[in-house]
C-alpha cells in the first residue's frame, strides 16, 4: 500500500517506510529480549532440595543450639525424606491427580516422619523450643486436616 501516491508504479516512499518499520520492530524485539534476560539474571536461583535441607539444618542448629552429631542426623533425615516426598508428589502429578487433599495428605505423612525423627534426635529442651518455633502449630494443622479427612 502506497503512503504517497507518485507517478511511478513502485513508490519509493512506501519502500522506505516498510524498511524503517522492519528495522524498528527488530530493534524493539532485541531490546525486549535483552530486558527479559536482565530480569532473569536478577532473580535469585532456586535452591535444590539438598540445599534446602542443608539450610534448614543450619537454621535449626542456630535456633536450637544443636550439637554437631544432631545437625548430622537432622541433615541426613531431611536429605532422605524431602526427596522422597518430592518423588511422591511427582508420581501424583504424573498420574494427573488434581485433588489437593491428596497432596496435603502426602505432605503431612512425610512431615510426621520428619517430626518423629526430630523427636528422637532432640533433647527435651530442644524439642520444646522446636515446638515453640512453629512446629506445634503445624502439627495441630496436620491433625485437623487428618480428622477432617477421616470424618468425610
Amino acid at each position: 500500500m502506497c503512503v504517497y501516491v507518485c507517478e511511478t508504479a513502485k513508490c519509493k516512499i512506501s519502500k522506505k517506510y516498510a524498511v524503517m518499520k522492519f528495522v524498528h520492530m527488530a530493534l524493539l524485539a532485541v531490546l525486549f529480549v535483552a530486558a527479559a534476560t536482565q530480569v532473569k539474571a536478577q532473580e535469585p536461583e532456586k535452591m535444590d532440595i539438598f540445599q534446602q535441607a542443608e539450610a534448614e539444618a543450619d537454621r535449626l542448629q542456630r535456633v536450637l543450639d544443636l550439637e554437631d552429631w544432631q545437625v548430622f542426623y537432622v541433615d541426613s533425615t531431611l536429605k532422605h525424606d524431602l526427596p522422597a516426598m518430592m518423588a511422591e508428589y511427582e508420581k501424583l502429578r504424573s498420574a494427573k491427580v488434581t485433588n489437593t487433599s491428596i497432596y496435603y495428605a502426602t505432605q503431612d505423612k512425610w512431615m510426621e516422619k520428619i517430626d518423629a525423627s526430630y523427636r528422637k534426635i532432640f533433647n527435651e529442651s530442644q524439642w520444646a523450643a522446636y515446638l515453640k518455633s512453629g512446629a506445634a502449630k503445624a502439627q495441630k494443622a496436620r491433625a485437623k486436616r487428618k480428622a477432617k479427612a477421616e470424618g468425610q
